[in-house]
């Protein structure tokens, strides 16, 4: 029986945390001996949904940890971990120190590290990342390999590694379709009004996902058409920005802002279509989601790299324009999850 410890951060709302319980869920982990390490309780999920899973709690590193470089810090903490040799050793995170230094601390025979989003766009856009890559890029050469969730992602994470000879697999997130649909279902005191059509963003509200550039698009949509509404679901730190731009814009009878929710799909049930207007993704699990429950997907083209298979949008304000109501149709993703379910089973098996 194969032996494999997993770290991640924790497990609260976010697209790290839903595509790991993603994949804890949907496969048959059996045959494996999993050891899933967190640095916090877990919030969105109980133990039990977590089958032949054994979950273990790790004091987390003070915050300021974050700015030592982590050659330094490697040789300043030591965990207590199980004294046992695992045949995979996974830093599901790919941002988090504590995950690295536990990863790389365990016995095992192979360490591999996952890689969620495109560090190249992401070291361009956000200071706080420059900050935070100066301390940790020198962890990345501890690894026997990698695990991209997009083609799109491999080039720019070989340009900023230098890793070019080291192997990246590529496994988009997999989507639990069933338990999606069944969570879609639940009651929730919402609804959209029924004669309108109604567009709808999940995620959280940070500079990358370009929530001000969705705004734009809506504002001159609604100059043309008075019948549509678009509901942004998430917090986070551009919060306030968003509801002064909706202010700016008069937007306010055709925008509503919805609190991040652990359950947002009997939300997204409800709409005609999800708009995505990232400038960058790792992967656009989002859409993937939105198309299970039978939503008609409107995407910056450029996002197409990170997201196989679907097709973007050239003209984002067009397309919202163009949206008609229609019969939804559930889609169970079956194809889509099983290539990625055999590619993690090969993963884990060798």
């Amino acid at each position: 029986m194969k032996k494999i410890a997993i770290f991640q951060k924790d497990l609260s709302i976010g697209g790290i945390q839903r595509s790991l319980l993603n994949m804890l869920t949907n496969m048959d982990l059996s045959c494996y001996e999993v050891d899933l390490f967190l640095f916090a309780e877990p919030e969105i999920c109980t133990v039990n949904e977590l089958k032949n899973v054994n979950l273990h709690i790790i004091r987390p590193l003070f915050y300021l940890n974050r700015l030592i470089k982590f050659d330094v810090l490697r040789k300043m903490f030591i965990y207590d971990l199980p004294d046992k040799e695992y045949d995979l050793a996974i830093d599901f995170n790919s941002y988090s120190n504590e995950c690295a230094l536990c990863t790389l601390a365990v016995k095992a025979k192979k360490r591999i590290m996952w890689i969620h989003n495109d560090v190249e766009i992401e070291h361009k856009n956000s200071r706080k990342y420059r900050i935070l890559w100066s301390m940790f890029k020198n962890k990345f050469r501890y690894y026997d390999e990698f695990v991209a969730v997009s083609k799109g992602i491999v080039d720019p994470f070989r340009e900023m590694t230098d890793l070019y000879d080291t192997k990246i697999t590529v496994i988009p997130n997999t989507i639990n379709t069933h338990q999606l649909i069944l969570k879609s279902r639940e009651t929730v005191d919402f609804k959209v009004e029924p004669d309108i059509t109604n567009f709808i963003f999940v995620g959280r509200f940070t500079h990358q996902k370009g929530i001000d550039i969705l705004l734009d698009y809506f504002a001159r949509a609604v100059e043309k058409r008075h019948d549509i509404h678009l509901y942004l679901l998430g917090s986070g730190p551009e919060g306030l920005k968003i509801a002064q731009q909706i202010e700016n814009q008069k937007m306010n009878d055709y925008v509503t802002v919805i609190d991040a929710v652990e359950n947002p799909y009997p939300y997204m049930a409800q709409m005609d279509a999800l708009i995505l207007t990232s400038r960058h993704e790792g992967q656009g699990m989002v859409l993937w989601e939105a198309k299970a429950l039978g939503l008609d997907l409107i995407f910056e083209k450029h996002l197409e790299k990170y997201n196989e298979d679907l097709e973007g949008s050239v003209d984002i304000e067009s397309a919202i324009i163009n949206q008609k109501k229609h019969i939804k149709q559930l889609d169970s993703l079956d194809y889509y999850n099983l290539k990625i379910k055999q590619s993690l089973y090969e993963l884990f098996d060798h």
